[in-house]
């Protein structure tokens, strides 16, 4: 079975890491940014409503200190 991401795909972590900052990393800092804003929201929201406890394991990794 492939390996799933969670947040970043391949691609996009690979932008981000580069030292030059190219049109694709824009891009790819954009569709990040949306991927937050708009569906992890949304994810957060029905995890909230349908099953609290992995939303809390899910805070627990997300809000870790360091």
């Amino acid at each position: 079975m492939a390996r799933r991401r969670a947040l970043l795909t391949d691609t996009e972590r690979e932008l981000l890491e580069a030292e030059a900052k190219s049109d694709r990393y824009y891009q790819a800092v954009s569709r990040v940014r949306r991927k937050i804003s708009e569906e992890l929201t949304e994810d957060v929201a029905l995890l909230e409503e349908h099953h609290p406890e992995l939303l809390g394991e899910l805070q627990e990794v997300v809000c870790e200190e360091e």
